[in-house]
């Protein structure tokens, strides 16, 4: 499987990649099965459908709107170009009629409030984050069945889909499939990079161009716009955040503090932090409020890397070029993609070090390669940012993308800087291998409790104060 840059980067809605976006998608891969028509034998014609969340889609599926997206995605709607204003308006016009009827496909009985089951038993095999979609026929007889994972940043998979993907090499994959730089680990990275002499982002642009990408530049610039367009819109919005917890947006008010006078020397120290905090929690606080983000590598995750990328477009005005931003965007998905296929990039499965973790890692090397960074200073940055995130556990109250997942990416964000400096400042040799680094993360994550992996059991999510 290729991890193109528009698979890392993936424009969608809040609050979560794995658990509304990841649903939303597999309720609409699930229509385009029934469309097929392979029917389980014996069954008659198609009825009903109803829905079961297994794992962490149970446990904090309600504070991450799971039952919610995915009733969306049987309504037809996709993350890349669903209206978030529009989903209570269809989902009252279903709630009344209790029958879907999908393009194609006779009307099928579907109750929102009955029909989407919250498991709390075990979670299914393979995968913290399963759902089961059944459709029956008029005498309850099953029709079709087929469990679905989201696997973290919104990428979902069939058991079959997850066997194949483990069984073979991300490298071979890349390799059989004619990539021209088919590297499966960043000690593969660099040895491509040093024989052609390539930097990691000329590297990766070969791969997406023979991928068959019409328009790279303009998908990249796309995605950084969307980026910088969600920045903006959070420090246009105040107010609380849904949910329950009564968090207070604090975005607007902290950008209006700092555009003041008082605070116009913006590169003055920790100023320059309260700038890029004022970045990430931005798209942090429109994340959670369900609205539009672009998955970096996950929801969760969505505010690091574009925070970092707004801190050296505004606060290093005489550097930026638009080829330096797109080699940004590109090395950024080079390292999440080598996380991603030799770890996760999920809460559920490994912890936080998963989402903002990969996500300052991935901002990291992005910032250095923008400011000139060698393919070894690169690698260097990377590992820097995913080795002081390791062990960070997934442990949002109330299964809400608030707290403590705001104020982290900011805090992801502050270390990828710091790390993409470090590494500029050194020659890129260092004791810990990125992917010795990327292999602590997934022993770490199998080890972890589940308490603490995006199941609100443990932790910050238990040790609120009782209001």
């Amino acid at each position: 499987m290729f991890i193109s840059v528009f698979d890392i980067f993936k424009r969608g809605i809040g609050p979560s990649s794995s658990h509304t976006m990841g649903p939303m998608v597999a309720a609409v891969r699930f229509l385009d099965a029934l469309r097929s028509d392979e029917r389980i034998p014996g069954a008659g014609d198609m009825a009903g459908l109803r829905v079961s969340l297994h794992g962490s889609l149970a446990w904090t599926g309600k504070g991450h709107h799971t039952d919610r997206a995915v009733i969306l995605g049987l309504l037809g709607e996709r993350p890349e170009t669903m209206n978030p204003d529009r989903g209570d308006a269809l989902i009252a016009q279903l709630a009344k009629s209790r029958s879907l009827t999908p393009e194609g496909l006779p009307p099928l009985r579907f109750d929102p409030e009955s029909d989407v089951e919250f498991d709390f038993g075990p979670p299914l095999e393979h995968h913290a984050n399963g759902m089961i979609f059944r459709v029956f026929d008029g005498a309850g007889n099953p029709y079709m069945t087929t469990a679905y994972f989201s696997v973290g940043g919104g990428f979902v998979m069939t058991e079959a889909e997850l066997t194949a993907e483990h069984s073979t090499s991300l490298s071979d994959r890349k390799r059989a499939l004619g990539y021209p730089y088919p590297f499966g680990s960043a000690a593969q990275m660099l040895t491509m990079g040093k024989r052609a002499g390539l930097t990691i982002a000329q590297m990766k642009r070969a791969n997406e161009e023979a991928n068959g990408i019409a328009d790279l530049d303009a998908g990249l610039d796309a995605l950084a716009d969307a980026m910088m367009d969600c920045i903006d819109r959070g420090f246009a919005n105040e107010g609380i955040l849904p949910g329950g917890l009564n968090v207070k947006r604090r975005a607007k008010k902290l950008h209006d503090e700092l555009t003041a006078t008082k605070f116009s020397n913006r590169n003055a120290p920790h100023v320059v932090n309260d700038w890029i905090s004022a970045y990430a929690m931005a798209v942090n606080e429109e994340n959670a409020a369900g609205g539009r983000v672009v998955t970096s590598p996950t929801n969760g995750a969505a505010g690091t890397l574009p925070a970092v990328l707004r801190y050296w477009r505004d606060h290093m005005a005489d550097e930026v070029t638009d080829e330096k931003r797109r080699d940004f965007l590109l090395t950024a998905a080079a390292i999440g993609g080598l996380i991603k296929a030799n770890a996760s990039i999920s809460g559920a499965e490994v912890g936080c070090q998963g989402e903002v973790g990969s996500a300052s890692a991935m901002a990291a090397a992005g910032l250095c390669a923008a400011l000139g960074g060698t393919n070894e200073q690169i690698e260097n940055a990377a590992e820097i940012a995913l080795e002081h995130h390791l062990g960070m556990t997934c442990d949002p109250a109330k299964g809400l993308v608030q707290v403590p997942c705001i104020e982290r990416n900011a805090m992801g964000a502050i270390k990828a800087v710091s790390a993409a400096s470090l590494a500029l400042r050194s020659d890129g040799e260092h004791i810990l291998p990125l992917d010795n680094c990327i292999r602590v993360m997934m022993e770490t994550g199998r080890d972890m409790d589940v308490r603490y992996k995006e199941t609100s059991q443990g932790g910050i999510a238990v040790n609120l104060p009782e209001c």
